[in-house]
């Protein structure tokens, strides 16, 4: 009788009525912990990300830069100094942050450089297609066939250790990436029936990129320029590695390691391990930041552009 009870419960509940509860609730906690994890990645770069920036200004800020002291140069990690002593007596724990802070300030100009100027490209050539089209992704075929370090050691050469020169160096060898992203996302929009309308109602290239197409690839610019954030900041530190970057009084990531090659072979490993831990760890809250925009924003803002 047990059994034949159980059958005609499952026979009863076969339309799915009862039995999908179940499951209908394991599908909501599964949706729900998928939702979950990008959440706690979000808070975590984000959260990552503000403390090392809030470090790298205020550290500095309220111990400003040392000079050179003879009696303590390479000094090991140990309560009063966390990091250790760099070549020069100072503080390797202050002036790592003093280098991060401007890596992290000459990245973000580059990548705001950068972005526009990609963005721009790509939207001319997506919008306007024919010869202006494929001029433009000549111009782009033409840059990426450089290798862009080489490229930017050739650009800072002409004027080493000027900041604008590294700027630059880096914002002119990577808008060609941003430019392609923004061109394909143009010609997928010019097929949207609104582009249609506004086409069929009279309205010119300019006013249709102007009001339609340049404020649709916002979020994809916006992505673009966080994602070059760390690409610059490695840039920067390989220039200034080379010496080819920064000037040397300017206290950023790159000239840092670029002192510590001599003092690694000297036993100060420190001087090279705390620089470019945090390196790495901006580095990842910049991308963890990004892939959650990538994630949640831009395909958000596509379905409401396409509604």
């Amino acid at each position: 009788m047990p059994h034949r009870k159980r059958l005609r419960r499952l026979l009863e509940t076969s339309d799915g009525s009862t039995s999908a509860g179940p499951w209908r609730a394991a599908g909501r906690g599964r949706a729900g912990t998928s939702r979950a994890r990008p959440r706690a990645r979000l808070w975590v770069s984000l959260g990552g990300l503000a403390l090392l920036v809030l470090a790298a200004i205020a550290v500095p800020a309220v111990f400003g830069s040392e000079s050179v002291r003879y009696d303590s140069i390479r000094l090991a990690p140990s309560p009063a100094h966390p990091f250790g002593t760099d070549s020069g007596g100072r503080d390797l724990f202050v002036q790592s942050l003093a280098g991060l802070r401007i890596s992290l300030l000459v990245a973000g100009i580059s990548a705001v450089v950068s972005t526009v100027l990609g963005s721009l490209v790509g939207a001319i050539a997506g919008s306007a297609g024919g010869w202006p089209d494929r001029l433009l992704m000549r111009l782009v075929d033409t840059v990426n066939s450089v290798p862009h370090l080489l490229l930017g050691i050739v650009i800072v050469a002409l004027y080493r250790g000027s900041l604008v020169a590294v700027i630059l160096s880096i914002a002119l060898t990577h808008w060609t990436t941003v430019a392609r992203i923004v061109r394909s996302e143009v010609l997928s929009l010019r097929q949207r029936p609104h582009i249609d309308a506004a086409i069929a109602g009279g309205s010119s290239r300019w006013r249709i990129l102007r009001r339609h197409l340049l404020p649709a690839i916002v979020p994809q610019a916006a992505l673009s320029a966080v994602l070059l954030v760390p690409h610059a900041v490695w840039h920067e530190t390989a220039l200034s590695f080379l010496g080819l970057g920064l000037p040397p009084h300017l206290a950023s990531i790159g000239n840092i390691l670029g002192d510590g090659r001599e003092a690694v072979l000297l036993g100060a490993w420190w001087i090279v391990l705390f620089p470019s831990v945090l390196l790495v760890l901006t580095t990842l809250a910049v991308s963890g930041l990004a892939a959650t925009w990538r994630d949640r924003v831009v395909p958000r803002r596509r379905s409401e552009l396409a509604l």
